[in-house]
């Protein structure tokens, strides 16, 4: 009797998630699509003022908030509300942004373009896209950190992209949807994705991801002088198929305007037998980010759990 009452009680409880999760999607693609018909500058200053409001309430500013203090030990508490209060206003720009990705990247000879890239950055793109060679590309959450990929198209870089899919089908759906307008092959992480980010490499194609989150099973780094997990993929990958390494940001400027670079190829360390070295090649990519991070925190995502 027990367990039959238990597998109702089971089969009621997946099916109220299904509904919960079907309305949430029904409710956020929605929201896209209203979004995209609005003018992107004002639907994202409009972002910018009311996600600092909401955010402070959240416990991710909870999280933000002793991230801050334990990398800036030196600032004082009110320094630190106002870093986190720029990152709830870049993020609200962000997922303002998101529905306008694809007129976001817009090259009109007529007006001043939001996309400024250096003519030593534009070279790098040009040259990457014609040595016929692949090449990894590290990047964080910086800014719009959709933008790269944006600037990979625009210049003709085959391109396959490591991204996290949202656990909502609809919104996952329409995500992808919008990043397929004007990105590169999409490969979703998970237990796939060395494979597939292999087979694109033995392509000649660029494989591009991020490396500024905690991995439970990561190479031991230090970031902010405290020790955290790195997903090495990307150093693995590189020692596989010794690829040149490139990193690559974002930075937001006044008047909803920004800047794409694009390093030159970092000199990642070797072992003893020449082989690139795993750890040392990510405490390098990691303390290249650090450095990008510490010249604009208040454009990082400070609200995820980067230290455990």
């Amino acid at each position: 009797m027990w367990s039959g009452t238990r597998r109702l009680g089971l089969r009621a409880a997946r099916k109220l998630k299904q509904i919960i999760i079907a309305i949430v999607g029904f409710f956020a693609v929605w929201v896209l699509r209203a979004i995209r018909r609005m003018n992107p500058d004002r639907i994202a200053a409009a972002a910018t003022a009311v996600a600092p409001r909401i955010g402070r309430w959240l416990p991710e500013h909870r999280i933000g908030r002793a991230n801050l203090a334990a990398a800036y030990p030196e600032k004082s508490p009110r320094e630190i509300e106002e870093i986190l209060c720029g990152v709830w206003s870049n993020l609200g720009r962000v997922s303002a942004e998101y529905a306008h990705l694809d007129r976001l990247w817009d090259f009109d000879p007529a007006r001043p373009s939001r996309i400024e890239i250096a003519p030593d950055t534009a070279e790098r793109f040009v040259r990457l896209r014609d040595d016929g060679k692949p090449a990894l590309i590290f990047a964080a959450h910086l800014a719009n950190w959709e933008l790269p990929a944006l600037a990979a198209s625009a210049y003709g870089l085959e391109t396959a992209i490591l991204y996290r899919a949202p656990s909502v089908s609809p919104v996952a759906n329409a995500v992808r949807r919008i990043r397929t307008l004007n990105m590169g092959t999409l490969i979703p992480t998970g237990i796939g994705a060395p494979s597939a980010a292999a087979a694109a490499l033995e392509r000649g194609t660029h494989v591009a991801m991020l490396v500024d989150q905690y991995y439970y099973r990561g190479t031991e780094v230090t970031f902010f002088g405290r020790r955290c997990a790195s997903n090495s993929m990307i150093a693995r990958l590189a020692r596989h198929y010794e690829c040149p390494l490139h990193g690559t940001r974002v930075i937001r400027l006044p008047d909803n305007r920004f800047r794409v670079e694009l390093t030159e190829a970092i000199v990642a360390p070797r072992d003893a037998d020449g082989r690139i070295a795993l750890q040392p090649t990510m405490q390098l990519i990691t303390s290249i980010v650090e450095g990008w991070i510490r010249e604009n925190p208040e454009q990082w995502l400070w609200l995820h759990r980067r230290w455990r």
